[in-house]
């Protein structure tokens, strides 16, 4: 069950919260089909019994002691999986499972016993999140949720009483409170069947990643395709109620080599949709690789950077990923855990995952052009789809449009249920994956500016910059980095965070594909193993150019833990992440510190790669 629980768990961080349409009214019950769902009778049932019956008599107390907000999560998960390599096959599954989750709060919204860091607390057998039966049957669940239901309630009690431990040991204690109330929604959509469509996944997969054969030099290359259905579940004691249905496909290639003097280089290649229909066609997939391989052979024969500081230009297929690595925690309004608050702050400070707009309502953040807007209603921006739209978010709170920053000034911040030091109210945007803890996270981020210029225009001031301060060359960044799809094998990524995660926090950075380009003649040439140094939030104040050439960036956000809310949260996949999405355009920068090379030189292959056709 372990196994299985862990695949589904990375399968739904692909999947939460895309883009499903569908209406509802909040506050108002929707037309309930007459579908006959044991699953959600089970559920309203085991509720109401709970909302009655559920209390623990504590010796020494004169009033039992009872959950004051119950909530019930379940997903029903259906996923195909198609992995290929060279052209060959080498793994399609096709799994169904359905996993539930049970929340108790102990307490009130003022303090209660969420919000705080401890051990873990023996779960039982089943625990308050674990796997259910696929076959939908009533008495089933109604055992599960209940046994789930009753080790909550008790992990929440043994919670609470070590929380209000702690916070008697405080000199002053927080006065934020724990959790927000929100308006009841009911929301209950039509079941929906998977429709994987009449395409042959399998085939596509060989297809597309026979193109790489053209490429001997590619010691490992990965094309999987993930094609995703599920529905979702929320049943609140509050009165909340909703069932919709989600989706969800992806495209995703890591490719790995080694340059002649023995550094690893990747690249990777990454498509993703709300539906599998609407992923490209094989001949597209093939095309699009055969630009990423042909770019890792000229990363094998370009020379190692250099250190340099000076001006760089972020082209918007670069911009808008370093975006999301530099604005994702920033835009967070909630309030960190209040245990082990020193350890915490540490730890969020050197992974970047410290807000550091948190307390600066009405002060200048970004240039005075600048609008940021983050908006899940969003479907598209110019005919290009958004990823990140929902209509409702995973507390059960209809998602707004939010204007973060209007003229370079703060108005607000991405807020869940759990209250902050500037808003204690929900907007929305409490996102989680695999039934996790919500967290405010970003839907569809939308950088716009009053003072653009064409992208010719930007790239002439940017080189104008170099001339005048006498420059051989500058730098342009054409695509970043994304180690957790271009890196293949879980040590190369671990010996990479364990030498770049630190300095997350303070601003470094991951390009992937980097242009020198000499001011004299306009010449570029490819270079290889750039690191980014010290690019925060406060860098993106003095942007000194902005293009009008907006640019639709879907991605992951990876949710897992650790990552989660970070500056690493921008490095998410179909597994490890939740769709999301950003528009932004070329940005030009005057001054950005770069560091040479990364990554220590391997041995080289003792024999020569196989001979390979592209047929």
């Amino acid at each position: 069950m372990k196994s299985a629980l862990r695949f589904a768990a990375l399968t739904l961080f692909s999947l939460a919260l895309s883009a499903a349409a569908f209406a509802a009214s909040s506050g108002k019950r929707a037309q309930q089909p007459n579908d006959n769902d044991q699953t959600l009778r089970a559920m309203r049932d085991e509720m109401a019994r709970a909302k009655t019956r559920l209390e623990l008599k504590i010796p020494g107390t004169e009033q039992p002691v009872r959950p004051y907000y119950v909530e019930y999560r379940l997903l029903d998960l259906e996923v195909r999986e198609i992995v290929a390599e060279f052209g060959a096959l080498l793994n399609t599954t096709r799994t169904r499972n359905r996993f539930m989750n049970v929340e108790a709060r102990v307490g009130d919204y003022k303090h209660d016993s969420s919000n705080f860091v401890s051990d873990d607390g023996f779960r039982g057998f089943i625990g308050p999140t674990g796997a259910v039966g696929i076959d939908k049957d009533y008495n089933s669940l109604r055992q599960d949720l209940w046994i789930a239901t009753d080790q909550a309630f008790k992990e929440a009690v043994e919670t609470y009483s070590r929380k209000q431990a702690y916070l008697n040991s405080l000199a002053r204690q927080s006065d934020i409170d724990d959790f927000s109330k929100a308006e009841p929604m009911q929301l209950i959509e039509p079941l929906a069947a998977a429709d994987w469509s009449s395409r042959n996944w399998e085939q596509e997969a060989r297809d597309a990643s026979a193109g790489l054969r053209a490429f001997p030099q590619i010691y490992e290359s990965r094309v999987t395709y993930y094609l995703v259905y599920a529905t979702e579940y929320l049943l609140t004691s509050e009165g909340t109620e909703i069932r919709q249905n989600r989706r969800f496909a992806a495209i995703e290639a890591g490719l790995d080599t080694l340059a002649d003097d023995g550094t690893p280089l990747n690249h990777l290649y990454t498509a993703y949709a709300p539906r599998p229909a609407d992923l490209p066609d094989a001949e597209t997939v093939r095309k699009n690789l055969n630009v990423c391989g042909t770019e890792l052979m000229a990363l094998r024969r370009a020379p190692a950077t250099q250190d340099y500081t000076g001006p760089v230009l972020f082209e918007a297929r670069a911009a808008a990923p370093l975006l999301a690595q530099v604005l994702g925690p920033a835009v967070n309004g909630a309030r960190p855990p209040v245990s082990f608050t020193p350890v915490m702050e540490q730890m969020l400070s050197g992974l970047g995952g410290k807000s550091d707009w948190i307390t600066r309502l009405g002060a200048r953040v970004l240039p005075a052009s600048v609008t940021l807007v983050d908006d899940p209603t969003a479907k598209d921006f110019d005919g290009k789809p958004l990823l990140g739209g929902f209509n409702v978010d995973d507390e059960g709170v209809r998602g707004q449009k939010v204007t973060l920053v209007e003229n370079g000034t703060l108005k607000s911040e991405l807020m869940s249920r759990r209250p902050g030091p500037d808003f204690e109210q929900s907007n929305g945007h409490g996102r989680a994956a695999f039934l996790n803890d919500a967290k405010p996270t970003m839907s569809n981020l939308l950088f716009t500016s009053s003072e653009t210029v064409s992208a010719a225009e930007l790239k002439k001031k940017f080189l104008d910059a170099c001339r005048s301060e006498k420059l051989n060359y500058c730098l342009i960044v054409r695509q970043m980095d994304n180690p957790a799809i271009s890196f293949l094998h879980q040590e190369d990524f671990s010996e990479l965070l364990a030498s770049f995660g630190g300095g997350a926090g303070t601003g470094d950075r991951l390009p992937l594909v980097v242009y020198r380009i000499y001011p004299a003649d306009g010449r570029e040439e490819i270079v290889r193993g750039m690191r980014v140094i010290g690019l925060s939030t406060r860098s993106l104040r003095n942007i000194a150019g902005i293009g009008n050439d907006n640019f639709v960036y879907n991605y992951m956000q990876s949710q897992v833990t650790g990552f989660a809310g970070t500056a690493l949260g921008a490095f998410g996949s179909a597994q490890t992440g939740i769709p999301a999405s950003i528009v932004a355009p070329s940005l030009y920068f005057e001054e950005v510190e770069v560091r040479g090379s990364r990554g220590e030189p391997k041995r080289l292959p003792l024999l020569p790669a196989p001979v390979m056709t592209a047929k």
